[in-house]
């Protein structure tokens, strides 16, 4: 099926995602948007370059009015994390920055799907929500789906077995609250904790996965790779590609997107990250995974500290 994509914002992110959709085949259309039309054109141009060796795509810089009959729209502008800043200190810059974005793009692209990347992305997911009207279904953001795939990574290296054999999540914000529902991790079936003793080689050297050191390490890598490199973009590019990809395939997929809490797990009125059910009309619902006691009282603190945030935003 033929997708017309639209990117707001030609930073790192928002041109990494479009290059890793041309080079998927994910989209038929790409428009790139960014209050620096230079940066837009030159990153377009760039891509499109390349589209002789890819599937057939269009894409180019636009401004809004480009974004009309878009079937997805990507919003990725706002200020970029420094290093040692947390995605929550970004919070009113980048809600201020989004209320210029919003009225324009929604004129234009009223019945697309959003998908949020900026940062923090859970609260800038809630601000659209509580601003445009728009149908939840319409509306999630990128969440934990990049959390997820470094736990799994992470647990992948672990083991030394195929990333695809393990499923586990991360739960809560896309932030420091963030945690490992590890109730729900398994590997080929088996729990994750139990796995170590189900390998047949007992003289195999497998070192012990310890919870606490995994989690930090999923919660820090961000931070790590900015202070390194200066920016996060390949994975997260990715990681949204792959959600794209859910939206425009035939058959629903279970993602850990951020999206409207309607009661479940006790929680309201936030934004945040659980197992949804995506497909091509977007959030087509939740499933509410059997939580332990424990991490339903750690999701909840997620939500907390989100809506302590909320609090202090002027939207």
């Amino acid at each position: 099926m033929a997708y017309k994509v639209t990117i707001i914002g030609a930073g790192a992110v928002g041109s990494t995602i479009a290059y890793t959709l041309t080079v998927k085949g994910i989209a038929s259309e790409i428009v790139m948007i960014d209050i620096n039309t230079q940066k837009a054109l030159g990153e377009a141009l760039d891509i499109r370059q390349g589209t002789p060796f890819c599937d057939p795509v269009n894409i180019y810089a636009g401004t809004y009015a480009d974004a009309r009959n878009s079937d997805i729209v990507v919003i990725t502008s706002g200020v970029a994390r420094k290093p040692g800043q947390s995605r929550l200190d970004l919070a009113q810059t980048n809600v201020n920055i989004m209320k210029s974005i919003i009225p324009e793009i929604t004129k234009n692209a009223p019945n697309a799907i959003y998908v949020f990347v900026a940062n923090p992305v859970d609260i800038l997911t809630y601000q659209f929500y509580k601003t445009t009207g728009l149908p939840a279904n319409q509306i999630f953001g990128s969440g934990t789906i990049l959390d997820t795939a470094r736990l799994r990574a992470r647990i992948a290296e672990y083991y030394h077995i195929a990333q695809q054999n393990v499923h586990a999540y991360v739960f809560g914000e896309h932030g420091d609250s963030s945690f490992v529902p590890w109730s729900l991790a398994n590997i080929a079936t088996i729990p994750v904790d139990e796995y170590k003793s189900c390998i047949e080689d007992k003289d195999k050297l497998v070192p012990p996965l310890v919870h606490d050191e995994v989690e930090t390490y999923i919660r820090k890598s961000g931070g790590k790779i900015i202070e390194r490199k200066g920016a996060t973009f390949y994975a997260v590019a990715v990681s949204v590609a792959h959600i794209i990809d859910c939206i425009s395939d035939a058959m629903d997929t279970t993602l850990t997107v951020s999206s409207l809490m309607n009661g479940e797990y006790g929680i309201k009125d936030v934004c945040l990250s659980t197992l949804s059910v995506v497909g091509q009309t977007g959030l087509k619902g939740r499933l509410v995974a059997p939580l332990t006691d424990a991490e339903i009282v750690q999701l909840r603190h997620s939500a907390d500290c989100l809506k302590d945030v909320i609090k202090q935003l002027k939207f």
